[in-house]
């Protein structure tokens, strides 16, 4: 998990695919932490992307890493229902407290890929398996 991390992070910004009905959407992220073994990732239960999670789990989300690298990290989204992982996203991007909090009833959905293949893609490579599956 930890160079799946590394990639996402050293990209900065990372892209989320989704689907919504029988249409592709594709959406840049930025927000990722790495706890009890997990990279978790956040959207807000208010916008479209939770909605099309809830819907069909299946996600991939891709990084390019500006050193001729990208990644592809592909699985099923699992939410978690322990608040301490939006406590911890909030705690590290702290601007998202004006948006999620009490007054707005906005909650930060923080989600995990389970059945996850990632691949570490050189530009002009095959690529190779990060999870070894």
């Amino acid at each position: 998990m930890s160079r799946i991390f590394e990639m996402i992070d050293k990209a900065g910004v990372f892209y989320l695919a989704t689907t919504d009905g029988d249409q592709p959407r594709i959406r840049p992220l930025g927000l990722k932490i790495e706890m009890d073994g997990k990279i978790m990732f956040g959207v807000g239960d208010f916008k479209d992307v939770y909605a099309q999670m809830l819907k069909n789990p299946k996600v991939e989300i891709v990084a390019y890493t500006n050193d001729s690298h990208w990644l592809r990290y592909t699985g099923t989204a699992v939410f978690e229902d322990d608040p301490k992982y939006e406590q911890a996203a909030l705690d590290i991007f702290s601007n998202l407290r004006s948006i999620y909090n009490e007054e707005s009833g906005h909650r930060l959905m923080m989600f995990h890929l389970e059945n996850a293949t990632a691949r570490d893609i050189a530009m002009m490579g095959e690529g190779e398996d990060i999870l070894g599956k």
